[in-house]
């Protein structure tokens, strides 16, 4: 019998993830599927495609398949070695296709397998995966939220109800499986990927994973210190302003960012020193006062009158 590499014939590494030889079925299969592909002898690369899938999808079957090793080439001539994947000293396969090791070795089930590769969902071109974009409120994507949307499709319209986990982060990609497009030949239909946005919010400001809020105070709370109540997205949090504080100054909230699985973010205060927007004549009078008294400068480099 002569050697199969199925890894390259899907086009994928040794060590490609399970969703990754997906992928990389379901690009091929539609690529060669006979009733649509106009490919020379397309039929017979579908067929290597199912075979190669069937063995690498299956963690079973692609850990005997990987025993063979890396010393064989396609179209090598090719006996099985003793004792591999667990049965009996090579077997006869004169005259065998090599997709028959797998069909004495699991008891049939690829034989099976292979004679629904043209009919139903075994074998045949499953739909192709649909990508939308799922905008989130950043409080929705702080606390996580479940979402029961109508998506319009080609095909018609998609119900879909999902569950938003909480610290969804934008470009956060959401899989759900089957509702994508169906397949026109009998296959699975394709998933949905949906891409989180999160739309602006009027109070705070998301960057990467952290969360900043702009947050006002008087002169006098920055030149004496302070002690303010902040709202974070996990409740309000009382924080120390320190005497002498600058307006731009940041207070950091370890860990009350997005929560997300790597690692929480932080939570900025961003502190803003304000003035009132009219004084009273008492609050004139001190201010004039303050100025007589006060030895600050703040352009020390600027020319003095």
């Amino acid at each position: 019998m002569k050697y199969k590499d199925y890894y390259q014939i899907l086009g994928v590494a040794r060590d490609a993830s399970k969703e990754e030889i997906k992928k990389a079925y379901r690009r091929l299969a539609r690529k060669y599927h006979p009733d649509v592909s106009k490919e020379v002898a397309a039929e017979e690369k579908f067929k290597e495609v199912n075979e190669a899938n069937e063995v690498l999808s299956d963690a079973e079957k692609r850990a005997a398949y990987d025993q063979l090793g890396t010393s064989y080439r396609p179209g090598q001539n090719f006996r099985p070695p003793p004792g591999w994947g667990g049965g009996s000293a090579g077997g006869d396969f004169a005259g065998a296709d090599f997709s028959d090791l797998f069909s004495q070795l699991f008891g049939g089930r690829q034989q099976a397998g292979a004679g629904r590769r043209h009919h139903g969902s075994g074998g045949a071109v499953p739909g192709q995966d649909v990508e939308a974009s799922l905008t989130l409120t950043l409080e929705e994507a702080y606390h996580g939220v479940e979402k029961h949307l109508s998506l319009s499709a080609q095909d018609g319209t998609r119900d879909v109800k999902l569950r938003v986990p909480a610290g969804a982060l934008p470009g956060k990609r959401l899989r759900v499986p089957g509702k994508g497009q169906r397949s026109p030949y009998g296959g699975a239909a394709g998933d949905l990927y949906l891409v989180i946005q999160i739309a602006p919010n009027a109070r705070y400001r998301l960057e990467n994973k952290d969360i900043y809020l702009d947050t006002p105070i008087a002169p006098w709370e920055a030149a004496l210190g302070s002690a303010i109540t902040v709202p974070t997205l996990s409740g309000n949090v009382r924080v120390k302003v320190p005497a002498g504080t600058r307006s731009g100054q940041k207070l950091r909230l370890s860990g009350r960012g997005m929560p997300v699985s790597a690692g929480a973010g932080d939570f900025y205060v961003q502190l803003q020193v304000v003035l009132p927007a009219a004084l009273s004549d008492a609050e004139r009078g001190l201010y004039e006062q303050l100025a007589k008294l006060a030895d600050f400068d703040p352009r020390p480099d600027f020319p003095k009158d």
